[in-house]
C-alpha cells in the first residue's frame, strides 16, 4: 500500500512538475513569440506595402535590407554570446558581473554598426551592385539604402538592450517596444508610401522614412524604460569602457563563436539572395514574399529556441545538470511539433500571396513553388534552431553551430546552388531546392550532437 502510495505521489509530482514547466516556457515563449512576430512585421509592412506598387521596389527592398540583415546578424551573434554567460550568471544571481558583459557587448555592437552605417552611406551602388545588376532595381535600393542606414546605430543600441533584458527573463519590455515600432512603421509606410493626409506619394522612400521613424521611436522607449522601470540590471555609459580581463576573455571565447557562426549564417543566406538576385526581378520578389512567410510561420519556433537557452543556462548555472538535460528533451520535442505548424502555415499562406500580392504570371509560378519547398524546411529549421541556438549555446557549446554552418551551409547547399545557377545553368526550381537543403543537411548531425551531451557545461567562474 505504501509502495501505491509513493508511485502516486511521485506521478502527481512529476505532472506538477511538467505543469509548472510548461507554464514557465509559455510565460517566455509568448512575449517572445509576439516580439518576433512584430519584427517580421515590420519587414512584411514593407514587402506587402511595396508589393501594391511594383516588382521594382519590393526587389529593391528586399535587397536593400540585405545590407542590415548582416548587421543585426552579427550584433544577435554578439548579444547571443554574451546570454550564453549572462543566463548562466543570472542563474547565480551575479547582476554585476552582467552589467559588465552588458556593456562589452554594447561597445562591440556599436562599432560594428558605425562601420555598416558609413559604408552605407560611402558605398550605396557597390553594396547593392553585389545582389543584382538591374539598374532600375539599383537605383531604388540606392534611394532606400541611403535613409534607412541612418537606423544601424539605433538598431544596435536597442538590440543590444533588449536581448540582454530577454536573457535575465525581463521579456515584455522587447514585446511593447516593437510592437509600438510596428504601429508607427505601418500608418507611416501607407501614409507616405501611397501619398495621403495631404503627402506626396514617395513609394520606396516613403518606406526608408517610415522605418528610421520607428527605429527612432523604439530607442527613445528603451531609455525612458531603462530610466525609470528597469531595477534588474542597468546600462550605464561608463561600462563601456569597463576593463576586467577574466570576464572579457570568458566574453570573447563564447561570444566569438556565435558572432562568426551568425556571420557565416547571415553572410551565407545573404549569399542565397544574391545568387537569386542575379536570376531575374521575378525571381527575387517571389522569394521575398517566400521568406517573409518563413519568417512569419516561425515566430513561435523561433521564441522557443531563445527560451531554450534562457531555461536551460539557467538550470546549468544553478548546477542541476538533471534539469538541464531533461529540459532539452522538453524543447526537442516542442520544437518539432511547432516545425510541424510552422510548415502548413506556409502552405496557407501561399495562395494568400498569390491572390493579393501584383506578382508577374512568371513570379507567381516561382512564388508557388518556393511556398513547398519552404514548408519542409521550416520544420527542419525548428529542430535544429532549438537545439544549436538554444540547447547547445545554454551550455557553452558555441564552436558546434560555426562548424556546421560552415560545412553544410557553405560547403553544401551555397556550392551546390552557385554550381546549378552559373556552372550548369539549370532550372530555378532545380537551384532553389539546393539553396535551401543546408536544414535539412543539419539534421543527423544535430542530433548527434544533441545525444552525445557534450554540450552540457557550467561556463561560469
Amino acid at each position: 500500500m505504501s509502495t501505491k502510495r509513493n508511485m502516486l505521489l511521485n506521478k502527481s509530482h512529476d505532472t506538477n512538475e511538467k505543469k509548472g514547466f510548461y507554464k514557465l516556457v509559455f510565460a517566455l515563449v509568448i512575449p517572445m513569440a509576439l516580439q518576433n512576430l512584430i519584427n517580421v512585421g515590420v519587414s512584411s509592412a514593407d514587402v506587402i506595402m511595396l508589393g501594391r506598387v511594383s516588382e521594382t521596389s519590393i526587389s529593391a527592398s528586399s535587397l536593400a535590407n540585405q545590407i542590415q540583415f548582416i548587421m543585426t546578424l552579427i550584433t544577435f551573434g554578439i548579444t547571443s554570446g554574451a546570454s550564453v554567460l549572462t543566463a548562466q550568471y543570472w542563474g547565480k544571481q551575479e547582476v554585476r558581473t552582467i552589467e559588465k558583459i552588458f556593456g562589452m557587448a554594447m561597445r562591440i555592437a556599436l562599432a560594428v554598426a558605425l562601420i555598416f552605417t558609413i559604408a552605407a552611406l560611402i558605398f550605396p551602388y557597390q553594396l547593392m551592385s553585389i545582389y543584382t545588376r538591374e539598374s532600375d532595381v539599383i537605383e531604388q535600393g540606392v534611394t532606400y539604402l541611403r535613409i534607412v542606414s541612418f537606423s544601424y546605430i539605433l538598431i544596435a543600441i536597442t538590440s543590444v538592450y533588449l536581448n540582454i533584458m530577454r536573457s535575465v527573463e525581463k521579456v515584455i519590455i522587447s514585446t511593447v517596444v516593437y510592437f509600438i515600432s510596428l504601429l508607427i512603421n505601418i500608418i507611416l509606410n501607407y501614409i507616405l508610401i501611397f501619398g495621403k493626409l495631404g503627402f506626396e506619394p514617395m513609394g520606396i522612400k516613403g518606406a526608408a522614412i517610415a522605418t528610421l521613424i520607428a527605429r527612432i521611436v523604439e530607442l527613445v522607449i528603451v531609455f525612458l524604460y531603462d530610466k525609470l522601470y528597469n531595477n534588474v540590471t542597468r546600462f550605464r555609459i561608463k561600462d563601456l569602457f569597463i576593463r576586467d580581463k577574466l570576464i572579457m576573455k570568458d566574453f570573447l571565447i563564447y561570444t566569438i563563436p556565435v558572432m562568426l557562426n551568425e556571420i557565416v549564417w547571415g553572410t551565407g543566406t545573404s549569399a542565397n539572395s544574391a545568387i537569386l538576385g542575379h536570376l531575374g526581378k521575378s525571381v527575387v520578389a517571389a522569394n521575398s514574399v517566400t521568406q517573409i512567410t518563413r519568417q512569419l510561420a516561425m515566430v513561435v519556433a523561433f521564441g522557443v529556441a531563445n527560451a531554450t537557452a534562457i531555461l536551460i543556462g539557467k538550470a546549468i548555472g544553478e548546477d542541476k545538470f538533471d534539469k538541464a538535460k531533461l529540459y532539452a528533451s522538453r524543447f526537442v520535442r516542442l520544437s518539432i511539433v511547432l516545425g510541424i505548424i510552422g510548415g502548413f502555415i506556409v502552405l496557407v499562406a501561399s495562395s494568400i500571396a498569390r491572390s493579393y500580392l501584383s506578382l508577374s504570371g512568371e513570379a507567381q509560378s516561382y512564388l508557388k513553388f518556393m511556398m513547398i519547398v519552404m514548408s519542409y524546411f521550416a520544420l527542419c529549421q525548428s529542430f535544429n534552431s532549438t537545439l544549436v541556438v538554444g540547447v547547445f549555446r545554454a551550455g557553452g557549446d558555441t564552436k558546434f553551430g560555426l562548424f556546421i554552418d560552415v560545412t553544410t551551409l557553405w560547403g553544401c547547399s551555397i556550392l551546390l546552388g552557385f554550381l546549378a545557377a552559373f556552372v550548369f545553368k539549370l532550372p530555378i526550381y532545380i537551384v532553389y531546392t539546393l539553396l535551401m537543403s543546408d536544414e535539412v543537411i543539419k539534421i543527423p548531425i544535430t542530433y548527434k550532437r544533441y545525444k552525445s551531451m557534450k554540450w552540457l557545461k557550467n561556463i561560469t567562474r
